[in-house]
């Protein structure tokens, strides 16, 4: 089933994202067509970085507004206008943990809520990390042994879906 689009309405503009709204067409077997509306969010994607040390993952922590609690995390961030997801990681990373990645693998892209939102994330595995020395972390940063990452998924500790997926996939291809 698919939906035409009839009517498009951008309703909010804010730093970050977009709140537009559709008027959609919507032809179901045996129901004829009807019309409905949808609310979306227009976001212009994201990288997250998987970075290893060894047998460890980095995590920031940081307090997440949305849900009103801290939060550990892979880095992540926005991608911004002209920036390919590649760099926006290899930003992110030095930004958020003050360390730099030689080497910087593609894992997945994933769509975090495609029922509301047209965001993409694209996640990497970041390896051979280095301190900057002059640039301090914006974010408080911990290395947790891979071995501990599925106890932190299952105790709740580690609730984020970029990080569940992003460690999953690098843990699996270990």
């Amino acid at each position: 089933m698919e939906e035409k689009t009839l009517r498009s309405e951008t309703v909010y503009r804010g730093r970050i994202i977009q709140l537009r709204v559709d008027t959609v067409s919507v032809s179901a077997s045996g129901e004829g067509t009807k019309t409905k509306r949808r609310e979306i969010v227009v976001h212009p994607g994201a990288a997250a970085i998987v970075a290893m040390s060894g047998d460890s993952i980095l995590l920031v922590e940081q307090y997440r507004k949305a849900v009103e609690t801290m939060t550990l995390e892979i880095p992540a961030g926005t991608i911004e206008a002209g920036e390919s997801p590649e760099e926006c990681a290899a930003r992110e990373l030095i930004e958020e943990t003050g360390f730099e990645a030689a080497k910087l693998d593609r894992l997945i892209e994933f769509f975090p809520s495609p029922g509301v939102s047209s965001e993409v994330i694209h996640i990497f595995k970041a390896g051979e990390l280095k301190r900057v020395s002059e640039s301090e972390p914006e974010l408080s940063v911990r290395f947790v042994p891979a071995d501990r990452i599925l106890n932190m998924i299952s105790s709740g500790e580690l609730r984020d879906g970029k990080t569940l997926i992003g460690v999953l996939m690098a843990l699996k291809g270990q």
